[in-house]
């Protein structure tokens, strides 16, 4: 003879169902906030980083520009007004040294904070 024995399945109360369900949604509805979050922050990083680069590179050639044209002016003066060359080799040489300092005062201190900010 077959004898069927009745699993007893535990009642649940639907009170802790709602409230086991709202957690979860809770706890999805946080981690998504979260992840969206952090996603919009890195992408204002890199926007950030790109925009100081792009100002940083923009600064440099100003400035690279401004001193060609202000050692081009003097040389053409100095050679006009007085003809000697000691003084035209030593406004070169001063817009060179200008020039390279200006280049790496920019690469350490503004290439440095944005290698630092990239990181």
């Amino acid at each position: 003879m077959l004898k069927v024995r009745m699993v007893e399945f535990p009642v649940v109360d639907p009170v802790v169902v709602v409230v086991v369900v709202v957690v979860v949604l809770v706890v999805a509805a946080v981690v998504v906030v979260v992840v969206v979050l952090v996603v919009v922050l890195v992408i204002v990083v890199i926007v950030l980083v790109i925009v100081v680069v792009v100002v940083v590179v923009v600064l440099v050639v100003v400035v690279f520009v401004v001193v060609l044209v202000v050692a081009v002016v003097v040389v053409v003066v100095v050679v006009v007004v007085e003809g000697l060359v000691v003084i035209v080799v030593v406004v070169v040489v001063v817009v060179v040294v200008v020039v390279v300092v200006v280049v790496v005062v920019v690469e350490v201190v503004v290439v440095d904070r944005v290698d630092r900010v990239a990181v």
